[in-house]
């Protein structure tokens, strides 16, 4: 398979440059490894990784001396497997000398969440995230689109992709190891990985009393993607109590398999409702659990399509925002009148783009009808704070439908006119 160059390398590259320890993580087989060891390789460091026994042996035995015997930058890949003694390692050895880019660390959990980990490195680590592949990255865009569409003027795009084409890269996801597979051979893959991060990740790390119950939440989290989970009515369903769904939700989250879009809220919408959103983190994974692949998603009426249409665009979007050096901030919005808005990207001085994305071929523009009434509410109450509204949906038109206001297929997220 071919090497595909990944948005956040540059940001990796700089971190090492100012600071003492990086710590790459992300979900497994998203590529964390695979760019550590390049971006180390290139600065003449080398790489270990913690899932080989004997090495993991080692660095338990005497983290020190093992951490004090190679050259740097070391990488120290899947570093949760030995827990808080290398992490206290790590902070005596980079506390003693405290020279920059002396470890990169790659981590399949949240780094700052592994009950197993108490110390933090405060003060001495970069922490970045690495999302499965982008559609921008496999198709080996430079630049990252949604930087223009931060300005409130997303640029003009022509497609030539086909609904069809959508819910077979929709089907496809992110993840490196399963582009060059069959969709028979990905429904293996997918069901492979999805096992071996909850029997062996989360059991591993967590105090799971009740196992058998975590491959079916994860099931009943991807039906629910996209939307507010109802925790009552998940133990119900699950026949298990809400203060463990509560508890394996969270460790969905640890190992990346979900994550969450919080609610957005100004004074201008003051009866916003404050649920976050959940979402798998990447659509193959999400729709091989559901069973569906992009024969059976043709159907416009498949209950499925507009939840898993929403979890690939917002996936898309995140992984963008994750690489970038723009920073933004993303969140969806519902209020109690029913008006809702998909994904909200607000930028640190409170601007917004506010995106609606609808899995249809034949946009128009009153799908941008709560953007426009979000628009104007904040022209009033907050002037200059709206920078655009875009509509991202299957088809090809691409235009201008209002004020402020765009129709965009969804390769203008990875492809320009």
């Amino acid at each position: 398979m071919k090497t595909i160059g990944r948005h956040l390398e540059p940001r990796v590259e700089s971190a090492l440059r100012s600071a003492r320890v990086v710590m790459l993580h992300g979900a497994r087989q998203a590529g964390k490894s695979t760019l550590a060891s390049r971006v180390a390789a290139a600065a003449g460091g080398v790489s270990v990784t913690l899932d080989d026994e004997a090495t993991l042996e080692l660095v338990r035995a005497d983290p020190v001396t093992f951490l004090s015997s190679e050259p740097h930058p070391l990488v120290i890949d899947e570093v949760q497997l030995a827990g808080d003694r290398l992490i206290r390692a790590v902070k005596r050895l980079v506390d003693a000398d405290p020279i920059t880019g002396r470890f990169l660390l790659t981590g399949s959990t949240n780094f700052l969440t592994v009950p197993t980990i108490s110390e933090s490195l405060a003060g001495r680590v970069r922490i970045l995230h690495l999302w499965p592949l982008s559609e921008a990255e496999i198709a080996g865009t430079g630049s990252l689109p949604i930087e223009a569409w931060l300005d409130g003027e997303p640029p003009p795009a022509h497609s030539w992709l086909e609904r069809g084409d959508y819910l077979k890269i929709l089907c496809r996801g992110g993840f490196p190891e399963v582009l060059g597979l069959a969709p028979a051979d990905r429904h293996g893959w997918f069901r492979d990985y999805a096992a071996t991060v909850v029997q062996r990740d989360m059991v591993a790390l967590a105090d799971i009393r009740r196992r058998t119950a975590a491959a079916p939440l994860l099931r009943w989290v991807a039906a629910s993607t996209s939307g507010e989970i109802n925790l009552t009515k998940a133990a119900s369903d699950l026949g298990i109590n809400r203060a463990t769904v509560v508890g394996y939700l969270e460790w969905l989250r640890t190992v990346f398999l979900v994550h969450e879009l919080p609610a957005w809220s100004r004074n201008v919408a003051a009866q916003s409702i404050r649920r976050p959103k959940i979402y798998l983190t990447d659509s193959g994974l999400a729709a091989d659990l559901l069973g569906a692949d992009a024969s059976a998603l043709t159907s416009p009426v498949s209950p499925v399509l507009g939840r898993l249409w929403e979890t690939f665009v917002v996936g898309e979007v995140a992984r963008q925002v994750a690489s970038s050096a723009v920073r933004a901030d993303l969140y969806h919005f519902r209020a109690k009148n029913q008006r809702e808005i998909d994904l909200i990207i607000q930028r640190p001085d409170g601007r917004i783009v506010a995106v609606e994305i609808k899995a249809t071929v034949s946009p128009t523009a009153s799908g941008l009808r709560h953007a426009a009434w979000l628009r104007d509410r904040l022209d009033q109450s907050d002037p200059g704070s709206f920078l655009g509204g875009v509509l991202v949906h299957m088809g090809t038109q691409s235009g201008k439908v209002g004020d402020r206001l765009h129709l965009r297929p969804a390769s203008a997220l990875w492809t320009s006119v």
